[in-house]
């Protein structure tokens, strides 16, 4: 049973920077993808970005060149490097995972089969 757990939100200014992790158990690390996803009040989840499990990264527009993805596979954790942030950054962040063989380079919400529970993120004016 894979299980993630994220954490590392918080609340920062205009600005600022928030690294998030995303710890993985229950499964065999290395063969998985990890996303990172956003949800706004009364918006859609976006997806963020994500890693594969050979290392290639992938953004959406929004952040691209502001946020950075890695892992440690040796730490079962991926990260989630946020610069620059935004008031329009502003989410719950949440991680999910899945088998990347599963996965094409950009894939929906459902298409991950495992997610963590959540983590705010605030980014004051």
């Amino acid at each position: 049973q894979v299980q993630l757990i994220d954490s590392g939100g918080g609340l920062v200014q205009t600005g600022g920077s928030l690294r998030l992790s995303c710890a993985v158990s229950g499964g065999t690390f290395s063969e998985y993808a990890v996303a990172w996803f956003r949800q706004a009040p009364g918006k859609e989840r976006e997806f963020v970005g994500a890693i594969n499990s050979g290392y290639s990264t992938y953004f959406a527009g929004s952040v691209k060149g502001r946020f950075t993805i890695s892992r440690d596979n040796a730490k079962n954790t991926a990260y989630l490097q946020m610069n620059s942030l935004k008031p329009e950054d502003t989410a719950v962040y949440t991680c999910a995972a899945q088998l990347a063989r599963l996965l094409s380079v950009i894939s929906p919400p459902s298409s991950y089969a495992y997610w963590g529970q959540g983590t705010q993120v605030t980014v004051s004016s």
